[in-house]
């Protein structure tokens, strides 16, 4: 049985959540978008302005339709604003110990019949819905990025994940627009358990002087049709987020071949984390200033 949606709940103020965020005000859902620091919000209101913008000059969205969403979507600092939602959807940082912190936070605050989502990359569904009293209402719902644009929508079930839970997800999902695929609790569920080993070897391709950046991206984009080379992916993903998620597959799978790329670490300890810090494999800085490590490469 399909349980109605009315009002969204999304926690994370961040590229992820404020586009999840847009995303459901755009489909006529009124939403509550929550971060405890008020410039993640801030920045969230001024992204989502922004975005909807966009999506209006290129024709994907009536200027009607954007102006109602703005209003649709509310930001708040107070977790306790998200008790009316129907469906809340974590899109926090990708670790394991805060998202059970929030899980077992929402729980008290959420409805009895509040679904709880999380749009993690990578971690144990079953394990989040353990720090909660409802692991039968907790449920993967994993988004591509930037949501609004991307068509994916990856559902991955725990083990107490009700037929009802899955069903009102997948419609969601669906009434967005997105294509859902499916799959089980296991580290890294579909996509990433494919993609990051890509990403993985290329840092490996390029850690042991094969070829430069320019031309391991150029080679897989040229090469095989992909839209983005995989360094340059891993830059506009975050290459903290890379690293986690590759630690959580080899980990959780016991496989060396997962084991992350010491020139992927070096970067993530030297703060290079891609698009979002200006520098990663490619410094993106209007006025480029060499370093070191990026000259050897």
């Amino acid at each position: 049985m399909t349980v109605e949606v009315k009002v969204i709940g999304v926690v994370g103020g961040g590229q992820m959540g404020s586009g999840i965020a847009l995303l459901a005000a755009s489909h006529g859902m009124d939403v509550w978008l929550h971060d405890t620091d008020p410039n993640a919000l801030t920045r969230s209101q001024k992204y989502v302005s922004s975005f909807v913008q966009t999506l209006v000059s290129k024709g994907q969205l009536s200027q009607d339709a954007g102006t109602d969403a703005l209003v649709r979507l509310r930001c708040t600092s107070n977790l306790e604003d998200l008790h009316s939602a129907d469906v809340i959807i974590e899109a926090i940082v990708e670790s394991e110990d805060v998202k059970r912190k929030l899980f077992s936070e929402l729980d008290k605050i959420a409805k009895v019949s509040t679904i709880l989502a999380s749009n993690t990359s990578s971690i144990s569904i079953t394990r989040l819905a353990s720090a909660t009293n409802r692991p039968q209402q907790v449920i993967g719902m994993h988004f591509m990025n930037p949501p609004p644009i991307m068509r994916l929508v990856e559902i991955i079930r725990g083990a107490d994940t009700s037929d009802a839970t899955f069903s009102t997800i997948k419609s969601l999902a669906e009434r967005f627009g997105k294509t859902v695929i499916c799959s089980r609790d296991y580290p890294g569920f579909i996509v990433n358990r494919i993609l990051m080993p890509m990403i993985n070897e290329a840092f490996y391709t390029l850690y042991t002087g094969v070829a430069s950046k320019e031309d391991i991206d150029t080679g897989m984009k040229l090469g095989t049709k992909h839209p983005m080379g995989p360094l340059e992916l891993a830059d506009f993903i975050g290459l903290d987020v890379c690293l986690s998620i590759l630690k959580i597959l080899h980990s959780g799978l016991g496989d060396g071949r997962y084991a992350p790329c010491p020139l992927l670490v070096q970067y993530v300890d030297a703060g290079r984390l891609g698009k979002k810090r200006g520098i990663g494999v490619y410094n993106y800085d209007k006025a480029p200033k060499e370093t070191s490590m990026s000259a050897r490469l």
